[in-house]
């Protein structure tokens, strides 16, 4: 584990603030290392009841750690673990897991921006992995109180729903605030009114006098899903002048799957499911033809594939085991479903083998099943089913379904997760053929061709990731998140290097990939971006080895080195320089015209000085220099052919401090 810099203050003398995740009028939200945990990522919820005096303080940690032990008895593999209660001088902290993926919110965004939401099918496997976990909280006395697409996020190692921000954290800092004898215990030192539940999430009897009970997460529970579902907020699908729900106008959906939300989202509590065990129950059980039919219907599904879970790590604070919760809730009104059975050909069976299908399908990492055209079975086919022998599928020729198991074995060769791969060809499959956007091939003798076309993207594709990614890098497609981000920048920087100059490498080799294209760096939004993060993995990892990172250093007496090589298409090279403020820096690059581009980066850039050249065309530079610290120098290809190049280094007044090098700088550009 690393050591603090000298002077930095960690919190608690163990966690170093990352970045700032929300605010609240009792406390913010941080992501931070835990230091002592080999730089572990945890979220760090501040409780501040806002009482002066250190002795009101201390009688506020003991009321928080009293009232807080209910949290720490959550084991729950959809619930990030709640450590410890941290105090720092006159702060409080929760201390809880950190949790990789984008939340219902950002993906219903995304599904926005392309004029779409999430599918019924989609929905319905979000409520069955989602009504376990409510009924195991509500078993031992836990009500959320703040169900809602932003509280709610899709975790990237398993694809599942995981719980955060519990209203009952708001909760807590309210009851403490009332026994400590504050007078308007909801209420701020700035105004603020805390309310626990979202608006048009929570029921009326929520937001007019706080009454809870597991029937409210239920409610909340249900209208997230209509959200998702028409993509619109709550109120567009209540119609205030007739007091009454106005979306079962604004979507089609099964018998079955209406009558849930009906009763999910019912205005009077006592007309709702007094159970997530009663909800579950009747989605298990409800009219198999109709469920049926409404999984028929091609899913484009999104979900994340399957990793191998985290190792597990030592708990902080005690917690009860954790133990499944109920396929049925005894104190249901209904039947417990029956044993799940194997789903054949036909539309018959019922809803509970359905759902024992769905969670098979889940393990073998998602539901792609229905729309991978790698598959025997191809997307469209109305007459062959998930799984079926190759005598069940005589509508491809023999020569077609050769060449696509072909596919399937070179892409476990390669270690590329066929989901991931259907995703990728889609998108290049659709994108050269854009007049078929929204259809699907079937395994009709008319589709053929396309079916050739698609196999032979496919079969390309695998090529250029053979060609250009390591094993590892391949084996996380279609996995890669925003958080690979914030770790690469602490890997980086560790060796002098900013996650500007990382991102420099990464956008050169995939330009020459995707000449034209651009990817977001930021945000993984589509397949095609995902191949842009495996690309900046294995940049990292070649810096690590010392393959496109060098030092350059001065003997005593000597003011100048020179580097030369050769550079391949999209290949780059980053040098680092351990120099002064005011010496006097002469850079000059040789290679042949217009077939390079060259950046300097200071060692802290600011809003005033980001960099000094930034992808420039020029290959001279000479100035004073503004900063101690290391200097990076990028020379990346933009050449088709591989270019010899030649870089001179010269400077005056030379420091090469080998001893007391400074810490790495906090470059974050």
């Amino acid at each position: 584990m690393t050591q603090p810099a000298q002077g930095e203050r960690l919190l608690g003398g163990r966690y170093r603030i990352q970045r700032q995740l929300s605010r609240g009028s009792f406390g913010d939200t941080y992501l931070a290392e835990d230091t002592h945990r080999f730089q572990e990522l945890c979220v760090l919820k501040e409780c501040n009841p806002q009482v002066p005096g250190k002795l009101a303080l201390d009688q506020a940690q003991a009321l928080f750690e009293r009232e807080a032990s209910i949290l720490y008895q959550i084991n729950h593999p959809q619930v990030p673990r709640f450590r410890e209660l941290l105090r720092d001088g006159t702060r409080l902290f929760l201390v809880q897991d950190y949790v990789e993926g984008p939340t219902y919110r950002e993906l219903l965004s995304r599904r926005r921006a392309d004029g779409e939401s999430f599918s019924e099918a989609e929905v319905v496997r979000f409520l069955m992995q989602t009504l376990p976990l409510l009924q195991y909280l509500h078993n031992i006395g836990i009500v959320h109180r703040d169900i809602s697409p932003d509280n709610l996020i899709q975790r990237t190692a398993d694809g599942r729903p995981i719980l955060i921000d519990f209203g009952g954290v708001k909760q807590l800092v309210v009851n403490v605030r009332h026994q400590l004898g504050v007078a308007q215990p909801y209420q701020a030192a700035d105004g603020t009114v805390t309310r626990l539940g979202t608006v048009g999430y929570s029921p009326e009897e929520q937001q007019s006098s706080g009454q809870v009970s597991p029937a409210t997460d239920l409610y909340a529970l249900g209208v997230t899903a209509l959200v998702l579902l028409t993509g619109k907020e709550p109120e567009d699908l209540y119609d205030d002048r007739s007091q009454r729900w106005a979306w079962p106008d604004q979507v089609e959906l099964s018998s079955p799957l209406y009558q849930v939300l009906n009763r999910l989202v019912a205005q009077r509590p006592g007309d709702r499911y007094q159970s997530a065990g009663q909800a579950l129950a009747a989605l298990n059980l409800a009219d198999p033809d109709a469920v049926a039919r409404a999984w028929s219907q091609p899913m484009p599904v999104r979900m994340q594939p399957l990793v191998p879970p985290p190792e597990p790590t030592v708990a902080l604070a005690p917690a009860a085991p954790y133990a499944p919760a109920m396929a049925y809730d005894p104190t249901a009104t209904v039947a417990p479903p029956p044993r799940a059975v194997p789903v054949g050909k036909t539309s018959s069976g019922c809803w509970s083998a359905l759902a024992g299908l769905l969670l098979t399908l889940t393990v073998a990492g998602g539901l792609w099943w229905w729309l991978d055209p790698l598959s025997q079975f191809p997307p469209g086919s109305e007459t062959v089913a998930p799984g079926g022998s190759d005598a069940d599928n005589l509508a491809l020729s023999q020569a077609e379904r050769d060449r696509k198991q072909a596919l399937r074995d070179r892409a476990i060769a390669l270690s590329v997760d066929q989901g991931y791969l259907t995703r990728l060809t889609d998108q290049l499959f659709y994108e050269q053929n854009p007049n078929l956007q929204g259809t699907q091939l079937t395994d009709q003798p008319e589709d053929q061709p396309l079916r050739a076309a698609w196999d032979a993207i496919a079969a390309e594709t695998l090529d250029l990731l053979e060609a250009n990614l390591s094993t590892e890098a391949r084996s996380r497609l279609g996995r890669y998140n925003p958080t690979d981000s914030d770790r690469w920048q602490r890997q980086v920087n560790a060796l002098f290097v900013s996650s500007r100059a990382l991102n420099d490498l990464a956008d050169a080799r995939f330009d020459q990939l995707f000449p034209g294209r651009g990817a977001n760096s930021g945000f993984v939004e589509t397949p095609v971006d995902q191949i842009w993060f495996a690309l900046a993995q294995d940049q990292v990892n070649a810096m690590e080895r010392g393959e496109n990172l060098s030092e350059i250093t001065f003997e005593p007496g000597a003011f100048s080195q020179q580097r030369a090589g050769e550079l391949n298409p999209g290949q780059g090279q980053i040098y680092i320089l351990n120099l002064s403020a005011e010496q006097l820096l002469r850079l000059n690059l040789q290679a042949p015209p217009g077939s390079t581009r060259l950046s300097i980066y200071v060692p802290v850039p600011n809003d005033e000085l980001p960099y000094i050249l930034a992808n420039a065309e020029q290959n001279t530079w000479a100035g004073e220099l503004p900063q101690s610290g290391y200097y990076e120098v990028v020379v990346i290809s933009q050449g088709s052919t591989p270019i010899p190049y030649s870089l001179t280094v010269a400077v005056d007044n030379v420091i090469d401090d080998i001893i007391n090098r400074p810490d790495p700088p906090a470059k974050e550009n």
